[in-house]
């Protein structure tokens, strides 16, 4: 029979002396059990112990809070990757190529991998002091430690990034999660993500490049009439070189009239009076026009310079408006860039801003205690299976005597050594 029952009254899963090989391989749930009930004790005192164990952890071990951001990416709808996947996903047994053949992943993927770059991690280690925190000698040691209680995913079906961040702090948990978003703002202001900032950062040094041409082609211009007296020969110019060149010749005209009355007429004369007033009007017109009365000159072009004045004239115009022209259609095509842009929406918005949490995320009390209780309770059927199956070994007339060979062994070598 498999069960025996020795001199100490205790159940046993193997035969007693004698018998060995007589009983069967296999042992049924009922010993199991037999041996559960009689060493019950065993079960529940080492079961105490952990739950014991478990319990002065849930104290010991320090509290940490999680505080999340959970972040919603700029939707491209425009971008030529995206309208070729779905142009490919619409046909029959090509929607597999448009995510694995053509190599197009998962914007979320992209936006994760600038969240977890080295340039954010750097600067929220920088401007929280996580070096000091963590008490880690180098950056490089407290940026592992910063990965170590971060969380960023992006791979939920509700398409959204989620980042986590725990703390001993709950505040500086939430202020930790909100900060790491400015931080990656702070990044992607510097970085054209979208198709839409792309083209507005290109035509945006563009611009600035046209804007520099245009100024060196206006300031080119500009020397050039100061050196040769052209200027622009619009009706206005035209209007304002005949005015010019008529005052001069009435100028001209009443010198000559104060000349001829100053031969004969006192300096009291009423009409030599009323000719110098005349003349003094004349030329104040003249300075208003050409700026000065010797600077009036150059609004007429000596006849010999006019075909070399005029040529080099002609070729700064020419240059000052094609920068404009480059300059026009660039300015219209930031417009509509920095419009595309904006339609877009911003480079990441948060859903939910990080609020400090209420209750720790670490450790959690329930499931530590319940993973105490299942651990004490296999360790104690282990420890009682163990026990009877050694006093069996001991009650068994060939294993004792083995055992008591073995210990002989032990003993001799210990004496020859």
């Amino acid at each position: 029979m498999l069960t025996d029952t020795t001199s100490t009254g205790a159940t046993s899963l193997a035969p007693g002396p004698g018998s060995v090989g007589s009983h069967s391989d296999d042992i049924s749930a009922t010993d199991f059990l037999i041996v559960l009930a009689e060493r019950r004790r065993t079960v529940l005192g080492v079961a105490f112990c952990i739950v014991v164990i478990g319990l002065l952890l849930c104290f010991i071990l320090p509290k940490r809070y999680t505080a999340t951001v959970i972040l919603l990416p700029p939707q491209q709808s425009s971008s030529t990757g995206s309208a070729l996947a779905t142009q490919l996903s619409n046909l029959t047994g090509m929607g597999s190529l448009a995510g694995s053949g053509l190599g197009l992943k998962s914007q979320n993927e992209m936006f994760v991998a600038m969240l977890k770059s080295r340039t954010v991690e750097d600067s929220m280690v920088e401007r929280f002091g996580l070096t000091s925190e963590y008490r880690k000698r180098y950056v490089s040691d407290a940026r592992k430690a910063f990965e170590s209680h971060t969380s960023v995913d992006g791979n939920g079906k509700d398409g959204l990034i989620h980042i986590a961040i725990s703390d001993p702090d709950p505040n500086r948990a939430a202020e930790l999660a909100n900060g790491y978003v400015d931080q990656f703002r702070n990044l992607s202001e510097h970085l054209a993500i979208t198709e839409a900032s792309q083209r507005r950062l290109f035509f945006q040094k563009q611009l600035e490049n046209a804007r520099d041409d245009l100024a060196n082609a206006e300031e080119e211009m500009k020397q050039v009439q100061q050196k040769t007296g052209v200027i622009q020969l619009d009706s206005q110019a035209r209007a304002l070189i005949q005015s010019a060149a008529s005052l001069r010749a009435q100028i001209a005209a009443k010198e000559v009239q104060i000349q001829s009355l100053g031969t004969f007429a006192t300096g009291e004369n009423a009409q030599l009076v009323q000719a110098e007033q005349e003349l003094a009007a004349l030329r104040g017109q003249l300075v208003k026009l050409g700026g000065s009365e010797e600077g009036a000159d150059a609004l007429i072009v000596p006849r010999g310079k006019v075909p070399e004045a005029g040529l080099e004239y002609i070729r700064r115009v020419r240059d000052v408006k094609y920068h404009e022209t480059i300059f026009e259609i660039l300015a219209r095509q930031f417009e509509m860039a920095k419009l595309d842009e904006a339609r877009q929406g911003a480079i990441i918005q948060v859903v939910d801003a990080a609020i400090p949490p209420d209750r720790p995320s670490f450790p959690k009390r329930g499931l530590l205690m319940l993973g105490a209780i299942l651990v004490g309770l296999i360790l104690g059927v282990g420890v009682a299976l163990a026990q009877s199956t050694l006093f069996n070994l001991k009650n068994d007339l060939i294993w004792s005597q083995k055992f008591t060979l073995l210990r002989r062994a032990l003993r001799s070598k210990r004496l020859n050594v």
